[in-house]
């Protein structure tokens, strides 16, 4: 199944892509026509992708999964789950897997090529099928969550949403879907071009799937002092229910970086990929994802890709340490809890703030849910007004007629 070339010439930049080569797994317009067409007189066995297998196809498509030309097999699954790497013994945390159950599971077979549909029943890609190989589900979950725990999100979907077999082999997408917030989409060959012709060659990256407040704030800042250009790009495919949504983070993502940052030096762009939830090992996949966008850096703060208590604040950090800085060749800048300081007068951490933490402005995120739910902002030094009257608008009960 022949893909589309890409011209884009990495040699350029001032990162080269995850194993060198910034993948292109679209569909030629020979390759296409020739899918549709057996498609159309029913040739091809099919398999119907939910919302985070579409989402994974087009990130490996488009080249945020680099190395990745498709779904893993059984070696390069392997050893992610145990080591934390692919086959090759390049870094790769998080395994990116296809499964099909039941009897789909039992006809799919080695050399035959599946056609992928969207959940809503379009042909969205095709899977050259390599592979077809049993996992042991409860291994991953403890290799990869650190538990078993069905209450964690994503050992749940691993558990209830996964078929009993895995598929493996190259893909082919054949377009692009309709991207979320459009104006702020752009493939890593995009960021790429952009960071080129801004001229930076240090880029920071900041992964976020919730509104920034000041900390977050605080430390993107404390970034974009050592680096040319800060990126900052909110995951906006799946997350929790409980998660704020992509569509009022965006608002409050806009308002802040039109008040607060410096417009030359900061790029708003959009990540449509699902979380995991996976804390240490989402967070060097995170990494390696932003290292595909063109980041040459990347911030890792407390509890990164946490969710609950599975993983312990500064985890994330520690698994850096892991891996060769070389090998993994995007730095991560470490950062420990910010808060607002009343006696210092401004932001700090436990580095360079010496008062008791009676001095400092924290707030639960109940507390805040409570307060933004009754129209109150917090204080100021918590979060900026701008944000806090977003999110108070879009948390204001419905009018009851």
């Amino acid at each position: 199944m022949p893909t589309s070339a890409t011209p884009y010439d990495v040699s350029l930049d001032a990162i080269a892509p995850h194993g060198g080569t910034l993948v292109n797994r679209f569909a030629a317009d020979a390759a296409r026509a020739d899918l549709e067409a057996r498609a159309l007189r029913g040739e091809l066995p099919a398999l119907t992708l939910n919302s985070r297998e579409l989402a994974d196809l087009e990130q490996i498509a488009c080249g945020a999964l680099s190395p990745l030309t498709g779904f893993m097999g059984r070696a390069d699954y392997e050893r992610v789950v145990t080591d934390g790497r692919l086959a090759s013994g390049l870094p790769f945390s998080i395994p990116v897997t296809l499964s099909a159950r039941g009897e789909q599971a039992r006809i799919v077979a080695p050399g035959q090529t599946l056609l992928l549909r969207a959940p809503d029943g379009a042909l969205v890609g095709a899977l050259a099928v390599e592979e077809v190989f049993a996992y042991d589900r409860a291994r991953e979950a403890r290799e990869v969550f650190r538990t078993e725990d069905a209450a964690h999100p994503g050992v749940a979907y691993l558990m209830g949403d996964m078929g009993d077999r895995l598929l493996g082999g190259p893909i082919t997408m054949l377009g692009r879907t309709a991207a979320p917030f459009p104006a702020h989409h752009r493939e890593p060959s995009e960021t790429r071009a952009e960071f080129r012709a801004r001229g930076w060659q240090r880029i920071v990256g900041f992964q976020t799937r919730n509104p920034i407040h000041r900390a977050h704030e605080f430390i993107t800042k404390v970034a974009l002092e050592m680096c040319d250009g800060l990126l900052v790009h909110p995951l906006v495919g799946y997350t929790k229910e409980d998660d704020v949504p992509a569509d009022t983070r965006m608002r409050c993502y806009e308002a802040l970086l039109a008040s607060y940052y410096p417009g030359g030096r900061t790029l708003l762009s959009t990540l449509p990929a699902t979380m995991r939830y996976a804390g240490p090992r989402e967070a060097v996949f995170h990494a390696i994802v932003r290292k595909n966008y063109g980041c040459t850096h990347f911030i890792v703060g407390r509890d990164h890709a946490g969710v609950g208590n599975y993983y312990g604040t500064y985890d994330a950090q520690k698994l850096f340490d892991s891996y060769g800085a070389a090998e993994l060749g995007i730095v991560p800048l470490r950062f420990e809890h910010s808060f607002f300081c009343r006696r210092c007068g401004g932001m700090g951490t436990a580095k360079s703030c010496p008062h008791e933490s009676s001095n400092h402005v924290f707030l639960s995120g109940t507390k805040v849910r409570e307060l933004l739910r009754a129209g109150e902002r917090p204080p100021e030094e918590f979060t900026r007004p701008e944000v806090a009257d977003i999110l108070i608008a879009a948390m204001r009960p419905p009018l009851v007629a």
